[in-house]
């Protein structure tokens, strides 16, 4: 069985989707998104919406009250290829406060050429911003895209002090 649950952060509602104690979803497009792109096997289990999902709910309002960690504490799992999980597993590592470029993603992920493919992934991502794909900006600096909205990236950046 899955469990969702949405939290109220500062610029909208933060949509959750979990199985036991690990997060298969979240963004800020609703739960249906979610589990729309999630593994057949996982989506394909009954849902039931809950208030809290134990942990992750608690760790996830940490994050937005000030505990720029508490992310880092939350186990996730999402469909994608090889390459896609090499870089999901590299952006965790990305350092709040920081951000890397779509190129130094895909070095770290071990394939420096496939820079393409990084962006691909990082648009991919299932569980944001948790797997924190909004803290990869373009080689010079400028923010990318966001599949939330560059508002919300930008949000999230200045919350973990990347951006002034």
């Amino acid at each position: 069985m899955l469990v969702h649950t949405s939290v109220k952060v500062p610029f909208g509602t933060l949509y959750l989707v979990a199985r036991e104690h690990v997060l298969l979803g979240a963004g800020f497009n609703g739960v249906e998104d979610l589990i729309a792109r999630m593994d057949k096997d996982d989506s394909s289990l009954s849902l039931k919406s809950v208030k809290t999902i134990p942990i992750i709910s608690d760790l996830i309002s940490d994050y937005f009250d000030g505990d720029l960690k508490a992310l880092n504490g939350i186990k996730v799992r999402q469909p994608g290829a090889e390459f896609s999980q090499f870089v999901w597993k590299e952006m965790r590592k990305i350092p709040v406060g920081k951000t890397w470029s779509y190129a130094e993603l895909a070095h770290r992920a071990g394939s420096p050429a496939a820079v393409r493919a990084a962006g691909t992934a990082c648009g991919r991502n299932l569980i944001a911003p948790i797997v924190p794909c909004h803290r990869v900006v373009k080689s010079g600096g400028a923010l990318g895209n966001y599949g939330y909205g560059l508002g919300v990236k930008e949000w999230l950046l200045r919350h973990e002090g990347a951006l002034k």
